[in-house]
């Protein structure tokens, strides 16, 4: 049997080599053109870019997000202009979290997994699984989100007050799993769990949720589909644009402050 520690120097080691072809140190200029920031494309969609800052599983701010901005190809970005135009009738907006993904960030994801357990992460984002376990599993080497049309999001009442993402510093941290009363802790609705939870429950199709859960799951998942998104089913927030612009391109050019 292979150790996790062996799993996780060879994981750096093929991550690393991949790096290196892919021109890691990419600055923004070498973004593609037909990359576009969302709010140029659709303002009215809210981001929470749970990378760009400490509310996140690592606690700190994410090599590569130097900025809240979601970044995607313009297709992608412009389905979800789509998608928003069909929930606002609804009374729905999206909420994204996670856009491109620079590969630079998807290298510190593996060295995190690497580091030792802190009990405010495990509880609040893996409290069933040991850290070891999460990698490959749910931290991988490559993650198409670095292809640029991949989308991690959620769905918000619009008329909903505003709520900071992150709780309070006082407050003891609450499981990714935990119950969610009619709305999720930031604010969207109730999904089962929260976003970027390492855990079956996470799965779209996972057993045990509430019908309100269940059907807000439906609805997210119908929405996205309508304009040409598929879900993963391991995470009921991760949906990529088929067919993808770059299906075999991973890039790392940093996501920097939108010029106005």
């Amino acid at each position: 049997m292979t150790r996790a520690s062996d799993c996780l120097s060879l994981g750096r080691f093929v991550v690393a080599a991949a790096l290196v072809l892919l021109g890691v140190g990419a600055s923004a200029s070498d973004r593609p053109k037909d990359f576009a920031y969302l709010r140029d494309i659709d303002p009215t969609i809210l981001q929470d870019m749970r990378y760009a800052g400490s509310d996140n599983f690592t606690g700190t701010r994410v090599p590569g997000y130097e900025a809240p901005e979601c970044v995607l190809a313009r297709p992608a970005a412009e389905a979800l202009k789509a998608v928003q135009a069909d929930l606002s009738p609804k009374g729905l907006t999206l909420k994204i979290y996670d856009c491109y993904r620079p590969a630079r960030a998807v290298a510190a994801f593996v060295d995190w997994a690497k580091e030792p357990d802190l009990p405010h992460a495990k509880m609040t984002y893996y409290p069933n699984l040991a850290k070891a376990a999460l990698f490959p599993d749910y931290i991988a080497i490559r993650s198409g989100h670095s292809r640029g049309a991949t989308v991690d999001l959620t769905l918000v009442p619009i008329a909903a007050p505003a709520q900071s993402s992150a709780p309070a510093e006082s407050a003891a941290p609450l499981p990714c799993t935990a119950p969610q009363q009619g709305r999720a802790p930031d604010g969207g609705l109730a999904m089962g769990t929260s976003f970027d939870c390492f855990d079956v429950k996470a799965n779209t199709a996972a057993p045990g949720l509430s019908n309100d859960e269940r059907n807000n799951r439906a609805t997210l998942v119908e929405a996205m589909q309508a304009r040409g998104f598929k879900n993963y089913p391991k995470e009921w927030w991760h949906f990529t644009l088929d067919p993808e612009p770059y299906p075999d391109t991973y890039f790392d050019f940093p996501v920097v402050p939108r010029q106005e």
